[in-house]
């Protein structure tokens, strides 16, 4: 097993949205976590089909099972307001051509939520391989293909990513179960296991929850597979 202490300034971990409301799951997701390891181990994740290079997944992806705690308080939402500007197709937003002297004219408000304040533990095991590999990324021995980490966009760096041999107590993310008959759990958020963005309807999430105090053990529930 091995465990990852990260401390980041802001993060945003998206789910698939469409509107003027950007809105971010409550905590780092299995998905992100799992990207930004494998960027550290140096493992290409995105495959060439020759038709959309940033968007496929690759096969044969290293599978591993991740827990994710926060230490100390959970990271708070946070939003802005942004301005998005566009060529609009057709004729819309015509009216505002003149105006903007040959830049893009069509302005459209939006509201995007993101997250303050991260403090995590980034946990795996089932995988000596992927493991050894991220240990050697951390210490700069892995070639990568990718810049600096960052949590969800590359405005986003981490402060500190490093290995911990024993973690301090956290409130650890389970999984929240339909059949769970211990009433309702605080702060639940849906987070992404696997993405798919060329169809996504493959995509799989799941609700978790933080324990309700911090733990030392990190608990079975909190254990969750990514595999592609």
């Amino acid at each position: 097993m091995l465990i990852l202490h990260l401390d980041a300034p802001f993060g945003v971990f998206r789910t698939f949205t469409a509107g003027s409301f950007r809105p971010t799951a409550g905590f780092i997701t299995p998905s992100a976590a799992y990207g930004l390891l494998l960027n550290i181990a140096g493992i290409e994740m995105r495959h060439d089909d020759g038709k959309s290079v940033a968007t496929v997944i690759g096969k044969e992806l290293p599978s591993v099972e991740i827990a994710l705690g926060a230490r100390g308080n959970l990271p708070e939402q946070q939003s802005l307001f942004q301005q998005l500007h566009n060529y609009p197709v057709g004729s819309s937003g015509k009216e505002h051509k003149a105006a903007t002297k040959g830049n893009k004219y069509n302005i459209t408000p939006a509201r995007r939520s993101f997250l303050s304040e991260i403090h995590a533990y980034i946990a795996l095991r089932g995988n000596t391989e992927l493991e050894s590999k991220i240990i050697s990324g951390l210490q700069g021995e892995q070639r990568r293909k990718y810049g600096l980490p960052f949590l969800g966009d590359n405005n986003f760096l981490i402060d500190r990513l490093k290995r911990v041999k024993q973690p301090e107590p956290a409130r650890w993310y389970e999984l929240v179960a339909s059949e769970d008959a211990s009433g309702v759990r605080e702060d639940i958020t849906r987070l992404t296991i696997t993405i798919d963005r060329i169809n996504m309807t493959n995509t799989k999430s799941a609700l978790f929850a933080p324990t309700p105090g911090p733990v030392c053990e990190i608990p079975d529930k909190a254990w969750v597979p990514v595999e592609y």
